[in-house]
Formats: C-alpha cells, structure tokens, sequence
C-alpha cells in the first residue's frame, strides 16, 4: 500500500487543503515484463475524522492501511477541522467540499472509480455524523454508510459547542433542516432515491449511546432499514480500531447485500 499526503486548493473552500490517500500499490513490477494495468480503478471509503482531529488521524492511530490492504480498496481522509461537515455560516463550506467536490479532485488525480457501487463513506464521531449526512444528501454516489460512536443528533449538541456552532450554523433553524439527520432520514425514506446501506455502531459506555439508541429508534419507527450494533467501550481510539475493521468487512466482503439495500 501507498500513503499520500496530498495538498491542493479547493474550488468550494477558496484555499489550499490536505488530505490523506491510502492506495493499493501494484507490486511485482520489477521482475515484470508486463506493463502495469494503469485503467485499473479501487473502490474507495471515504473516511472521516472526529471533532478534535485531522486528515492524518485516523492513519496515526489504528491499522487502517494494513486493514486496507486486506481488501484492496483505497481510503480518502480529508481535513474539515471543527466545521461539523457543514457549509459554515460564518467560514467556508465544508460540506459541499467533502460531499462534491472531494470525489471528483481525488477521482481526477489517482485510481479511484466513479461507480456508485465502488463508492463507500464512514466516520468517528462528529465524522459519523459527517459520513450519514453525506450517504442521506447524496445517496445516489454512496452504495453505504457507517458511523462510529457518531455525534448523530446535532441539535442536542447545540448548547454543547457554544463557541463552534455559532460560527456554523449562526441563527438559522437546525432542526428538520438538512443539518439534521433525523430529519434526513425521513427525507430519504420518502424520496425515490435508492438507500445506501446503513451501519450504526456506539459503545454502551459512550457519551454519545443515548443518542445513538434514539437515532436507531427513530429509523426503525420511519421505516428506514440501519444495522445497529453496540458493543462495551467509551469514545477512544482503542474501540474505534476495532470496529472499524467491522465497517470494512461488512462493506467490502459484501456481507451487508439484502433485500432493501440497492
């Protein structure tokens, strides 16, 4: 596997950004007389980071490239800092810059494929939240979605960030918008749209549980099919480098396949 810091300037955040690209290296070209396959295309996870964190966190603190290889898929982790995966009211738009933007820069620079079905998005915390935003906004570009001890309903969290959300989300209605994914989901069961796969996963120790047990409630209550699982453990990175080898293999062994998943 290859591991590529990459900067570059962003269209939609009107400065120069980075981002964290784990790819699949062809090996065995040197005693090769064969050219390589350079029209080969990976699938790709789109993987994002928490509130605290960055582009490189998540290459910093589990396994992720050697998961990776295990599947031979590609991994994008791009840098949002606190921006909650949103079109700031007060900064830059974030959210149009990971959910249209990213896809495309990183689908013209390496070899990722385009296909829907190649296509997979995940996240830790206010990524899980990022990750579910994204599959319910576009979920003719993700075949799934998986969040980790996800921050899944933000306008709990509003009187949590004081500072953040102000700059964020400023005086507008946050609730049954499309900032809220309970909102969201109820917008993707109407529509004609196909459904991504959904995986939501929170330790029962986590200060986030509750708020997981009521986003699960919630879909179950609107009809929108979510393979929950919980397991024991808080918000750490020791619990996060488990599951997420549980996210890999439900998306990349194709185990997750059923009726009502297209």
């Amino acid at each position: 596997m290859a591991r590529i810091t990459c900067d570059f300037y962003s269209e939609a955040l009107q400065c120069s950004t980075s981002i964290t690209v784990i790819l699949p290296q062809q090996v065995g070209v040197l005693e090769s007389e064969e050219v390589p396959d350079f029209g080969k295309t990976y699938p790709t996870l789109y993987l994002l980071h928490g509130l605290s964190d960055d582009h490189t966190i998540w290459s910093r603190r589990t396994s992720i490239e050697r998961f990776a290889d295990s599947y031979g898929i590609a991994v994008v982790m791009p840098a949002v800092g606190r921006s909650w995966y949103t079109d700031m009211e007060y900064g830059h738009d974030y959210f149009t810059y990971v959910s249209r933007e990213l896809p495309k820069v990183v689908q013209s620079m390496f070899p990722l494929s385009s296909k829907r079905e190649d296509n997979y998005i995940a996240g830790l915390s206010m990524g899980g939240y990022g990750a579910l935003k994204t599959a319910f906004h576009f979920p003719e570009n993700y075949r799934a979605a998986a969040s980790l001890s996800g921050a899944v309903d933000v306008v709990e969290r509003i009187p949590d960030f004081n500072k953040d959300f102000p700059a964020i989300f400023g005086n507008r209605q946050v609730e049954a918008s499309g900032d809220d994914l309970f909102h969201m989901a109820k917008v993707l069961v109407e529509s004609d749209s196909p459904k991504p796969f959904l995986y939501v996963n929170c330790g029962t120790e986590d200060h986030l549980y509750e708020a997981n047990l009521r986003f699960r409630d919630h879909c179950g209550e609107i009809g929108l099919d979510v393979k929950y699982e919980e397991f024991p453990g808080t918000h750490e990175w020791g619990y996060w480098d488990q599951h997420i080898q549980k996210v890999l293999a439900l998306f990349f062994k194709g185990s997750f396949l059923k009726d009502g998943c297209v």
